[in-house]
């Protein structure tokens, strides 16, 4: 359970912080702005949330399927990454979000996916 909590953590500053610096340079080199209508408290508390699920996600069926996935550690960070891009283009399409931001969550998500899973395999070596 230890390893588990350890992993978690680990993917979870992953794939908190990469967005973050992502989407800082492209508010920074672009004009990215920053989300409407919301405090940045409540906006990176949202986030936070948001991530804590999906570290928790990625690490359980990570560790479960690990005699699958430890050598095919790319294969998973594919299929979530596909998951992601494909519910970037989905808020694309609908009201209160742009192709900016979505193009930004796409870098990201290339970017944590697969640190992600490297982490995972390298920590899953028994």
């Amino acid at each position: 359970m230890t390893k588990i909590s350890i992993n978690v953590i680990l993917v979870l500053a992953i794939i908190y912080v990469v967005p973050f610096i992502v989407y800082g340079l492209a508010s920074a080199f672009f004009g990215l702005p920053t989300p409407e209508g919301v405090s940045p408290l409540m906006f990176l508390v949202s986030v936070l949330v948001s991530k804590i699920g999906a570290s928790v996600a990625f690490v359980l069926i990570f560790y479960f399927a690990r005699n699958s996935f430890r050598d095919h550690w790319f294969l998973y960070a594919i299929i979530w990454w596909t998951m992601f891009v494909i519910g970037e283009v989905g808020q694309a399409i609908g009201p209160h979000y742009s192709w900016s931001y979505a193009i930004a969550g796409i870098i990201s998500e290339t970017i944590y996916f697969p640190a992600s899973s490297y982490v995972l395999r390298l920590l899953s070596k028994d």
